[in-house]
């Protein structure tokens, strides 16, 4: 089995009632994005403007070739707070780790190790794993 091409990974937390310096006061740590329900928001690619639907506090690892998805995981977490309560409290927010990794072949693999797993859940977050395709636009992916 051979391992991923290449991966992201990024820390979501949604909410209409989410305030993103509340949520980075919490965290310890400045969101790589973040918007509150009703900002306008322009889009990066389009410069279209839209407004945000519900609040969103995300952070984003650096982007790893060879995927590297475990150090992802911990270069996350570290920057936050390791206070259990604090996280109890921001499940309201659904915190989900998105995870994106791309294929170099037709069977790449991948495993987390038991600390990885240990940390995700002690933190309330769920583990969102998109698999793309060798052949797929990373155009199509993204936290």
């Amino acid at each position: 089995m051979a391992a991923f091409d290449h991966s992201l990974a990024a820390l979501r937390l949604f909410g209409d009632e989410l305030v993103p310096d509340e949520i980075s006061a919490l965290l310890g740590a400045n969101p790589t994005v973040a918007h509150h329900k009703g900002q306008e928001i322009v889009g990066s690619r389009t410069g279209v403007t839209r407004i945000a639907r519900t609040g969103s506090w995300r952070l984003r690892a650096a982007d790893r070739a060879p995927e590297d998805l475990e150090a992802q995981i911990f270069e996350i977490l570290e920057q936050l707070t390791h206070d259990l309560s604090v996280w109890d409290s921001l499940g309201r927010f659904k915190p989900n780790l998105f995870c994106g990794l791309f294929m170099g072949s037709n069977n790449d693999g991948i495993s987390l190790s038991a600390k990885a797993m240990l940390a995700i859940g002690q933190r309330g977050i769920a583990l969102g794993l998109d698999v793309y395709d060798s052949d797929e636009e990373e155009s199509s992916a993204g936290p």
